[in-house]
C-alpha cells in the first residue's frame, strides 16, 4: 500500500464523525463529499493532506482558536501518518497567532509530527520560534525534544530548505549541545541527521563537535559516528581520525577479481579480494568499495558503499567476497558501457577493476 492510501474514504468518514460529535454544526457530507471525489486518486500525499486541512478549516466555521481547540481532542485519536493532517492545519492557517499554534504543536506532535509545521514559524517569527525550540530542547517529553532538533535541520527532507540556517547554522547548535546525551535514540538519530545536514555545507563546524563529544559516552559516540558518515563516505581524513581510521599506509587490496566481465542490466556479479595488512602493528581499517555507474549521457557517476569497519592483524590478511546487483530501480536506472568497482581503504583508493555491463 502506498503512504498516500492511509489518507483513504474510510479515514475521511471517521475524521468527519469525530469533527461533527465535537461540532454539531459540522455538515459530514459535505465534508466527505468535498474531499472524495473525481480529483482524490490523483492527489499525491502532501496533497490529500493539505485538502483535508483546507476543507476542515472550511466547514468547521469559527475561530483559529476555537477550531485548535476541537482538533486538539480530535487528534488525541490517531497516532502516526494519519495524525500528520493536525500539524498541517497549523501550518496552512495559525502563521499569525504563534502561541496558539505554538501550544497545537506541542500536543500535535507526540501523535504524528510537527517538523514540518514548525518551519514557516521559523521563517516568519525566527526569534521567537528559535527561543521556543530552545525550551523544548529541554523538555522531559522526548517528542518535543526530538522537535527541537528535527524542525531546525537545515535539509530536512520532503520539506523546503531553512536557507538562513544553511548559510549559517549558529542559531541550532545550542540544542544540539543541549541534546548530546540525550538517553531516546530517537532524539539522537535527530541530533546525528542534523549535524550530517550541517556538514554538507559547514564541515568544520560537525568535525569540531566529533572530536569534543567523540569518547565522552556511548550516546555521543553513536551520535559522532552517524553525524560524519557523509564525510566518511568522501573519505575526509579528519573525519576519519576522529576513529583511527585516517592511516592506509601498509594496508592493500589484492586478488581483486570478477565473476564475469561481462553482464547484461538486471543481472549481478561476485567479486572476490583480500585485504592486506603489511605492517607489523595491529590496524584498525574501514573497507568501502566505490561503483562508478554509467549515467544516460556517458559520463559516469560514483556512489560508495560501506561494506564494514574491523581490526586486522600484523603481517595478515582477510578475504571478502561481495554480490554488486545491476537490476532497474526506481532509485537507479542502469545503462549500458564500461563500469568500474573500486576498493577504499580508510579513504585512499586501493584497486579497480572494469566491466561492461550490457543491454
Amino acid at each position: 500500500m502506498n503512504l498516500k492510501d492511509e489518507y483513504n474514504k474510510a479515514f475521511v468518514d471517521d475524521l468527519a464523525l469525530k469533527l461533527s460529535a465535537k461540532a454539531s454544526f459540522f455538515d459530514k457530507k459535505s465534508f466527505v463529499k468535498s474531499i472524495i471525489n473525481d480529483k482524490w486518486e490523483q492527489r499525491e500525499l502532501k496533497d490529500r493532506v493539505k485538502c483535508i486541512s483546507h476543507q476542515i478549516n472550511k466547514h468547521l466555521q469559527l475561530t483559529y482558536k476555537d477550531q485548535i481547540k476541537i482538533l486538539s481532542e480530535v487528534a488525541l485519536h490517531y497516532k502516526g501518518l494519519p495524525a500528520f493532517v493536525f500539524p498541517d492545519f497549523v501550518e496552512q492557517f495559525g502563521l499569525n497567532d504563534f502561541t496558539t499554534s505554538i501550544n497545537a504543536m506541542e500536543i500535535f506532535t507526540q501523535q504524528s509530527t510537527a517538523e514540518f509545521a514548525i518551519r514557516p514559524f521559523i521563517e516568519k517569527h525566527p526569534d521567537k520560534s528559535m527561543k521556543q525550540m530552545i525550551l523544548w530542547s529541554k523538555s522531559k517529553n522526548h517528542h518535543l525534544r526530538r522537535l527541537s532538533s528535527e524542525g531546525c535541520r537545515p535539509r530536512l527532507p520532503w520539506a523546503s530548505p531553512l536557507r538562513e540556517f544553511i548559510n549559517d547554522p549558529s542559531p541550532c547548535l545550542p540544542i544540539l549541545e543541549n541534546l548530546k546525551n540525550d538517553d531516546s535514540e530517537y532524539v539522537r538519530k535527530s541530533v546525528a541527521n542534523h549535524l550530517n545536514d550541517i556538514s554538507k555545507d559547514h564541515p568544520e563546524i560537525v568535525l569540531n563537535f566529533g572530536n569534543n563529544w567523540h569518547g565522552k559516552s556511548s550516546n555521543t559516540n553513536w551520535i559522532v559516528k552517524h553525524a560524519l558518515r557523509t564525510l566518511l563516505k568522501k573519505g575526509d581524513k579528519k573525519a576519519l581520525a576522529i576513529f583511527g581510521l585516517n592511516d592506509a599506509n601498509e594496508l592493500e587490496v589484492e586478488n581483486l577479481k570478477l565473476s564475469h566481465k561481462e553482464i547484461k542490466i538486471g543481472d549481478f556479479l561476485f567479486f572476490n579480494f583480500d585485504v592486506v595488512n603489511q605492517s607489523i602493528k595491529e590496524r584498525a581499517t574501514r573497507l568501502e568499495y566505490k561503483v562508478d555507474y554509467v549515467k544516460a549521457s556517458g559520463i559516469r557517476s560514483s556512489k560508495v558503499f560501506q561494506i564494514s569497519e574491523f581490526t586486522i592483524k600484523a603481517n595478515s590478511y582477510k578475504t571478502f567476497k561481495r554480490k554488486q546487483w545491476f537490476k532497474q530501480l526506481s532509485t537507479r536506472v542502469h545503462y549500458p558501457g564500461i563500469h568500474k568497482i573500486t576498493l577504499i581503504i580508510n579513504g585512499e583508493e586501493k584497486s579497480s577493476i572494469e566491466l561492461e555491463l550490457k543491454p
